[in-house]
């Protein structure tokens, strides 16, 4: 590492680059079509998803779990901070699931429940009681400005748990902040400590993400990593307001796996792009907001 340069890591196994991939349903191809047995597979595919989050639960996750509950029990917000499929929504469900009072889930991927919390976000959230969780709340930055004075009523009577695919300082037009009120936890894919040593070449073939590490097969892996990245690139970018090309931004990931753990250099990326400084300044700070990437802080050391 040199000193005041920033270095970047990108996740994944290795260094993962993203193919421009097939549609997401090409996940499981077999499920897709028309006919009798087709339809016989879609149900069996209906039952590999529960089967993979069962699976989830497996893991140990006990730090992680630890370290929300503590955040919870001292503040009346904590944040599950992680990129999308990193397993932030079975934490939440599994907290919930033990939780010594009611518990409340609001997706906020599903419209209704979009719908719900802009006619009357208030009142509804001010209803609930024990642990609230909201589900991709990047979705509904303006609920943070209703969660401000609810945190701040004595008479409330429940905690919320947020989670979020995206930083706050990337989030759009969130006017309020709740600082003082909220502790943030962190969430990766799954780790060593998590899977155990003798996973561990597993763990480096296929990458933290759940689904992609307890895929059935290599196949099964390479599709589902195609059909997160493209989903990344055209939905979940554009849903945070970027206007950035999708095709523009998945080149840029792609030269930035060969530049995982390097030393951070946006003039020569420029240069292999035909694109401007600050141009690759913004493709490298949106994927680090969407916690594609991660960017480690220069090293100063004071001579003087």
């Amino acid at each position: 590492m040199v000193p005041g340069k920033p270095v970047t890591a990108v996740r994944g196994i290795r260094a993962f680059v993203p193919s421009r991939g097939a549609a997401p349903a090409a996940l499981y191809p077999e499920a897709v079509g028309t006919g009798r047995a087709n339809g016989l597979q879609r149900v069996l595919l209906l039952n590999i998803i529960p089967q993979t989050m069962d699976i989830q639960l497996n893991i140990d996750r006990s730090e992680l779990l630890r370290a929300t509950t503590r955040a919870l029990s001292e503040a009346p917000v904590a944040a599950l901070l992680g990129a999308r499929q990193v397993g932030k929504t079975t934490l939440a469900r599994r907290i919930a699931s033990v939780w010594p009072g009611p518990s409340t889930v609001f997706d906020l991927e599903v419209a209704r429940t979009r719908e719900a919390l802009s006619a009357t976000p208030e009142r509804l959230l001010r209803g609930c009681e024990g642990l609230v969780v909201l589900d991709e709340v990047q979705r509904m930055p303006e609920l943070f400005e209703v969660l401000r004075p609810i945190c701040d009523d004595r008479r409330r009577n429940s905690v919320f748990l947020v989670l979020g695919s995206a930083s706050l300082g990337l989030v759009k037009g969130v006017s309020e902040t709740l600082a003082g009120r909220i502790l943030f936890v962190d969430v990766g894919g799954f780790g060593l400590d998590e899977v155990g040593p003798r996973h561990q070449d597993r763990l480096w073939q296929r990458g933290g993400f759940p689904r992609a590490y307890l895929a059935p097969s290599d196949a099964a892996w390479a599709r589902w990593m195609d059909s997160f990245a493209r989903t990344f690139l055209e939905r979940d970018v554009p849903g945070l307001g970027s206007r950035v090309p999708a095709e523009a931004l998945g080149r840029f990931w792609r030269m930035m796996a060969h530049f995982h753990g390097q030393t951070w250099n946006a003039t020569e990326l420029g240069r292999a792009m035909d694109a401007s400084v600050t141009s690759i300044q913004r493709y490298r700070d949106l994927l680090a907001g969407a916690f594609m990437i991660r960017v480690l802080p220069p090293w100063f050391e004071n001579l003087g």
